[in-house]
């Protein structure tokens, strides 16, 4: 506690500086998450007091990020659909999913996993970070003009066919439920259809056509019909904002542009009573926990979400460790990358029971903090007490904030989070892989830009969680296959007289068509074994004796341990005798463990070294040719 005040001053000005930065940003995260404003405030309040008191990193500012926000709201809209889109059913398990996330995150800082979110592949971080650009900006743009889909008659006018459909299989499923035989009493369904209102059509119709819209495939599915209908005050704000943001960092970067922006546009469509579209409500007074989360919790409802939350927190613990490394790169200090996912975690997990939508470390945050004095955690906490005193002062007139400001704000994020680093790399990575497309085409790229342009695409227009799985697991084998190449350059297949050890420069001359010498060097593994199977097709017909040279085979895995032991069964097979020298302890333990030593190859045919091997080929091998 005695460090936590001691730079007071700094800290009070940091925190104060990234809790203004943070305002706009959370309230536009949690419009765009679909759980509206006070999500996002929420989010910001509580991660960034418990990350920073339980955390890692001495100066980082945590709240809601473009990730987090982008995967939430696929999360959000998957489980508001499968409650016959009402928020206030799915409220619940959004929730849970979202307290799990944390919870994992909490599990993987106890188990000390922090420091290997380090190993995540480049490419698949940055087709995921321009992913995340991409459908923060196409699922921006129908706000950004005004345009709704739930109030464009016409376009939910189509979905009423549909939406009488839905009803009627609920009513199906209710008669289901309540043990009601359809058939024999289907007078009961008529009654039940007959009370259907006109009403409730329409409100099934417009949950449909926000369905269809939903989405970077549904924004783009709409936007012709969005460029139609659009509604210039609406886009005049929005454009409003970006000019703002952008423009006002050209004058000075001491005050935020995004709060500039947001206060002048506001005040302008406020002020003049332009008759704009404001943001939800957001809720005066202490934020209260959502209890029904618990009381209403069902396994069943929840285990489909299990990896979800898993792919939510790893998402979240890579988030929060890089915006560390930059926090220790303008600190030059070291964070707690484990104590750093542990407050997280608990952070995340307390945000979720107050209705907050998850986040991360934020970079930009954590820049304005460390730039504006913030030197301890007590400068994460101020942020997250300042962000509570302008909720309770300030919600009523935060209510009032036009939907199209922050439709720009959640532009300018989208457009800034993109990996420019990694496109502008392209054109300069070496193209080693080549692609045919219908055996015409053919185009040739990097291995790298595969895996980046793979996540990019899947991220945007499938799943974002699938995505990265998708990434890694190409990513994993063509580093597999890389190494491989490598070491099977190194572990060529030759004979004796095309490459000789120093110490085999006295080996009998006249035994040299009996005897067969492989050097294998390198690791013997799934990624070598191809030239390793190919050995017995090369030992001359002559060699009725091999000997494996093994001193520089450090490792052997399963695969490598199976190649050799169905290479030992077809050299028997064609009585061959083969000898070992130099085996070292981990091969030798692999070998020993499935009998290869001593059913193929004796304790009496593995020697130390080549000197006392050829001692035993001068005995024992006999001069035939």
């Amino acid at each position: 506690m005695k460090n936590l005040f001691s730079n007071i001053k700094g800290d009070a000005f940091g925190g104060i500086t990234a809790g203004i930065v943070a305002l706009p940003l959370a309230l536009a995260f949690g419009v765009s998450s679909g759980l509206g404003p006070e999500a996002g405030l929420y989010g910001a309040i509580f991660i960034s007091f418990f990350a920073a008191l339980f955390g890692g990193t001495a100066t980082q500012i945590s709240g809601p990020t473009a990730p987090m926000t982008a995967v939430s709201m696929v999360i959000i809209a998957g489980i508001i659909a499968a409650n016959d889109g009402s928020v206030e059913k799915a409220l619940p398990a959004i929730l849970t999913v979202f307290l799990l996330a944390g919870l994992i995150q909490i599990g993987l800082g106890l188990m000390g996993l922090g420091k290997y979110i380090r190993y995540i592949p480049y490419p698949v971080v940055s087709g995921f970070m321009t992913a995340i650009g991409l459908i923060i900006l196409l699922t921006q743009i129908l706000p950004s003009v005004g345009y709704y889909p739930k109030e464009d008659e016409a376009f939910v006018q189509k979905f009423k066919p549909q939406a009488e459909e839905v009803i009627l299989e609920n009513i199906l499923k209710d008669e289901v439920n309540e043990g009601i035989l359809v058939l024999e009493n289907y007078e009961e369904t008529i009654k039940r259809g007959t009370k259907i209102s006109s009403t409730e059509i329409l409100k099934e119709s417009q949950t449909l056509a926000a369905k269809e819209a939903s989405g970077t495939i549904g924004a783009l599915r709409v936007l012709p019909r969005a460029l139609k209908n659009i509604n210039w005050l609406e886009l005049i704000l929005a454009l409003g904002t970006i000019f703002i943001i952008y423009g006002f960092k050209r004058i000075t970067k001491a005050v935020p542009s995004t709060l500039v922006a947001l206060i002048v546009m506001s005040g302008i469509a406020y002020g003049f009573n332009l008759g704009y579209r404001p943001i939800s409500e957001i809720p005066g007074g202490i934020p209260v926990p959502k209890l029904e989360m618990f009381t209403s919790f069902n396994l069943a409802n929840i285990s489909p979400y299990i990896f979800t939350a898993l792919a939510l927190s790893l998402l979240g613990a890579i988030d929060s460790l890089l915006t560390s490394v930059v926090a220790d790169n303008m600190t030059k200090t070291k964070h707690k990358p484990n104590r750093e996912l542990i407050g997280q975690g608990i952070g995340n997990s307390i945000a979720s029971i107050f209705g907050g939508i998850p986040g991360a470390g934020a970079t930009i945050r954590t820049v304005v903090n460390i730039n504006s004095g913030g030197k301890t955690k007590l400068s994460g906490m101020i942020a997250g007490v300042v962000l509570l005193i302008i909720m309770l002062a300030l919600a009523p007139v935060a209510s009032k904030i036009p939907a199209a400001v922050l439709a720009g704000i959640l532009i300018t994020v989208g457009i800034g989070v993109m990996d420019y680093k990694g496109l502008r790399a392209i054109p300069s990575l070496p193209k080693d892989i080549s692609i045919s497309i219908f055996k015409f085409f053919k185009i040739k790229l990097s291995s790298e830009v595969l895996i980046m342009l793979v996540v990019l695409i899947l991220s945007t227009f499938w799943d974002l969680i699938y995505a990265v799985g998708i990434g890694l697991v190409i990513a994993s084998l063509m580093f597999m296959k890389k190494i491989g190449d490598l070491t099977a350059e190194r572990s060529d297949v030759k004979s004796l007289k095309e490459e000789a050890w120093p110490d085999e420069g006295n080996f009998p001359t006249n035994l040299k068509e009996e005897v067969f010498i492989k050097h294998l060097k390198g690791p013997l593994f799934f990624g070598s074994t191809s030239e390793f199977q190919a050995l017995t097709e090369q030992i001359p017909k002559t060699a009725k004796t091999v000997i494996l040279r093994l001193g520089r085979m450090q490792y052997m895995d399963q695969t490598g341990l199976y190649a050799m032991e169905d290479m030992l069964q077809d050299l028997k097979k064609n009585d061959v005798e083969v000898l070992f020298v130099g085996l070292l302890k981990q091969p030798r333990y692999m070998m020993e463990r499935i009998d290869i030593i001593p059913d193929f190859i004796p304790n009496e045919h593995i020697f130390n070294d080549f000197k006392s091997c050829l001692q035993w080929i001068k005995t024992n091998v006999e001069d035939k040719y």
